[in-house]
């Protein structure tokens, strides 16, 4: 069969093409620069616990020697700490929970692209640059200018090309949102400010002085002592001068140490933009969009490529099934309806709490506590909580099994991310659940206490083990059994289905082969294909 044709070479673009390798699905990633991404220090990513795991499966190397996982966060109103955050260690009582993680872009990308280079299914084409497409009942055909122009053949084709797309408009697809929702003067520099490793967002800071400046100012760390700082522009096209970035410089930095001259390494400045705007289809047929090229979003500190890489993620074993098994038209449907809701909430969110973070004043503004709720916003956004940051659910998606009495009780709800508990692996080997997903099967979790301390040898013939692996071998797609000493909120015996990108199915009570094999049949979109060929009968 034909290999998946990714356009574009961008971490969505790559962590899709090693996602699909991953599943021994070979892709050919067309990438119209040369090959290498120009380092920027003001250009970086914020990666939440979710989308940073997936980046150090997928790049086969850890990312915190190369990036900063922060130590706390504060927010800060004049000279007043509002909220405050400390991350520690997020094993213990109290704590919020894993940091995200800052990197550059580059660093990123190009940890990305090694992996590539050591994968015998990817096959990177530089200074490929595409303009033609032709999709047939069997595959799609794609043209690419170059020295070369060459035409290559793919079982499907996914466009990771960016805002400006030209998958996007070769598909004829709109591309409708706000433009210009926020912007930023942004700088990289080192420098020695208190509390290093601590990210901080200040609003309206005592020095703040005229000019196309607005109030509020974000801080955040890099390894060895390097930092960006954001400067919120207010509305307009105000003209940021490299004379006027640098005066604010020295004068934020003089406000937050005190300093008359503080002492200072200009890396890199930029202005970003923020646009807001999503794709109408993310399908036609055998092509698709994800990242940018699908939607653009990232006001209140949000992030565009934490969505952009779940976009991969979804589509990835979705793809590889359809490569593997064949056709299943309700499963790839499936991907825009769960994840364009989810970007689709995402901005309705955004949009509502616009006028009340970006309004100006008026009467909110002399509401006691609104500016403390105001920065536990934009906190939440920042830090990839609450309805501005949290990750997407998929509990109304079409792949989600109808609500059952064998369902059991546990802390994730159904259709969110599971978290991320020591497993017993087929091996016998202890491993974080995360560690088995995004290998094309589904994953069948028994929550069995004591399991721990005995080797595996002693239980697997034991109990109801033998019941639920006959039940696992029997289910309509390749699964794999794991077993949990625990899992947050679940009682002893609980059966957890989970999808290969680590979304919850639904849960049980003991074995039940019967509605297992229904809720596995259900997430591959076999009850959405029954239906679609029940209504074709009627017709």
């Amino acid at each position: 069969m034909d290999p998946v044709i990714v356009v574009g070479a961008g971490p969505v673009g790559l962590a899709l093409a090693l996602a699909l390798a991953r599943q021994e699905v070979p892709t050919v990633v067309l990438d119209e620069t040369p090959g290498r991404e120009a380092p920027r220090a003001a250009r970086t990513v914020v990666l939440r616990e979710d989308t940073a795991a997936l980046m150090e499966r997928l790049a086969g190397v850890p990312l915190g020697r190369t990036g900063l996982r922060w130590t706390g966060w504060r927010s800060m109103r004049r000279k007043q700490v509002t909220n405050e955050v400390d991350f520690g260690d997020p094993e213990a009582p109290g704590s919020a929970g894993p940091a995200p993680l800052h990197i550059a872009q580059h660093v990123l990308t190009g940890a990305l692209r090694a992996a590539v280079a050591r994968s015998p299914l990817v096959e990177l084409a530089p200074d490929s640059r595409l303009d033609a497409m032709e999709q047939e009942p069997t595959g799609v055909t794609a043209h690419t200018r170059g020295p070369d122009g060459t035409w290559w053949r793919g079982s499907h084709l996914v466009g990771c090309d960016g805002p400006r797309s030209t998958v996007r408009k070769l598909q004829d697809i709109r591309f409708p949102g706000r433009t210009a929702v926020e912007r930023h003067a942004v700088a990289a520099l080192r420098a020695e400010l208190p509390r290093p490793e601590e990210a901080f967002l200040h609003r309206t800071p005592p020095w703040r002085t005229t000019g196309p400046f607005a109030g509020e100012i974000t801080a955040r760390p890099l390894p060895d002592g390097v930092w960006r700082l954001d400067w919120l522009l207010p509305p307009g096209k105000d003209l940021v001068t490299p004379e006027l970035l640098l005066d604010r410089v020295r004068e934020t930095l003089t406000g937050w140490t005190g300093e008359p001259a503080p002492a200072y390494e200009l890396l890199d400045t930029g202005v970003h933009t923020v646009h807001h705007r999503v794709a109408r289809r993310w399908r036609a047929g055998r092509v698709f969009l994800a990242g940018d090229a699908a939607h653009l979003l990232g006001a209140f500190g949000t992030q565009g490529l934490d969505e952009g890489l779940r976009d991969a993620d979804n589509l990835a074993w979705k793809l590889a099934s359809v490569w593997h098994h064949g056709p299943n038209e309700a499963l790839l449907d499936s991907y825009q309806t769960e994840r364009r809701a989810v970007v689709a909430a995402r901005l309705r969110a955004a949009d509502q709490v616009l006028p009340v973070l970006r309004g100006g004043g008026g009467l909110r503004s002399y509401v006691p506590g609104a500016a403390r709720g105001h920065d536990a916003l934009l906190m939440d956004g920042h830090l990839g909580r609450g309805t501005l940051g949290a990750p997407g659910s998929y509990a109304d998606s079409p792949l989600a099994p109808d609500p059952s009495d064998a369902e059991a009780p546990v802390d994730t709800p159904a259709g969110a991310q599971v978290a991320d508990v020591v497993v017993t692996a087929e091996d016998g080997a202890f491993v974080p659940l995360r560690d088995r997903l995004g290998r094309g099967a589904l994953l069948v979790v028994l929550v069995a206490p004591g399991t721990v301390v005995w080797e595996r040898r002693h239980w697997v013939s034991a109990g109801i083990m033998p019941r639920l692996a006959a039940a696992v071998a029997a289910l309509p797609h390749p699964a794999e059994l794991l077993v949990a000493e625990g899992y947050p909120g679940a009682a002893p015996h609980t059966v957890l289905l989970v999808r290969p990108d680590g979304h919850l199915v639904t849960t049980m009570s003991g074995v039940r082969p019967a509605d297992l094999y229904t809720a596995a049949e259900t997430a591959l979109g076999g009850a959405a294909r029954s239906e679609a060929h029940a209504e074709a009968g009627t017709r």
